[in-house]
């Protein structure tokens, strides 16, 4: 099977993560004014995939792909993600879509690294008397992709540019930019998704996950901070 085609359909909006219910912080964002308009988003996005949370995602879902058949591996790789997750909310978000994408995995596109994962989780969380820890999203795809012998590349290029395209689609719905304007936002970041990729795989390779993990985009994190009490909000995070 070519790599595109599960990709396509794991990052469309139809696939059961529930993508659809967050923003990531640009609901705050867009209530004080941060964002008002194209430029100011495609700026904002721009700074999430160099310095931010997007980096951090891609580099959380390297580390799964290439730790996909040791589980011991793996819950370190997770749990850091939740430790960094930033908030609250971020990390309601990151753990529920995770959690569906396995889910909706195990169901449809079943392989061996998921199983064993959620056979892991449910031994440990046994042995504990807990529930078993929720996975974040990053990392359920890196699993999913190495289980299905998806290419890294390719895998880290698709999650970057599903994460543009669902916060250009809640920046839509918040009235913050018009459809054509979000859709010159996606298109004028999509071409140095590769590159970008590319880079964070080697980087990860050459010196590991801690190494290279690390951000800048404060704004949008006590965004996201900020959005827990926010007034009105359409969107979970």
């Amino acid at each position: 099977m070519h790599a595109h085609l599960p990709l396509m359909i794991w990052f469309s909006p139809g696939f059961p993560v529930g993508a659809f219910a967050y923003s990531h912080g640009l609901e705050w964002a867009c209530e004080t004014s941060e964002i008002t308009g194209a430029a100011s988003l495609g700026d904002w996005l721009a700074d999430l995939i160099d310095h931010g949370s997007g980096r951090n995602d891609a580099l959380f879902l390297i580390a799964a792909y290439q730790a996909a058949d040791d589980p011991a591996r793996l819950a370190g790789v997770a749990a850091l993600a939740r430790a960094l997750a930033g908030s609250s909310e971020r990390r309601l978000e990151t753990c529920m879509q995770g959690d569906a994408f396995l889910t909706a995995i195990a169901s449809a596109w079943p392989c061996a690294p998921v199983t064993a994962w959620h056979a892991a989780r449910e031994e440990e969380a046994q042995a504990q008397g807990e529930e078993p820890e929720a996975t974040p999203y990053p990392v359920a795809v890196g699993i999913a992709s190495a289980g299905h012998g998806l290419p890294l590349p390719a895998v880290v290029e698709a999650y970057l540019a599903g994460f543009i395209g669902n916060l250009v689609s809640a920046a839509i719905r918040l009235g913050a930019v018009g459809q054509t304007d979000g859709q010159r936002i996606i298109a004028g970041l999509l071409p140095g998704l590769p590159e970008r990729a590319a880079a964070l795989i080697a980087a990860h390779d050459e010196t590991g996950l801690d190494e290279n993990l690390g951000g800048c985009a404060f704004a949008s994190d006590l965004g996201a901070i900020r959005h827990e009490t926010q007034y009105t909000r359409l969107f979970r995070s």
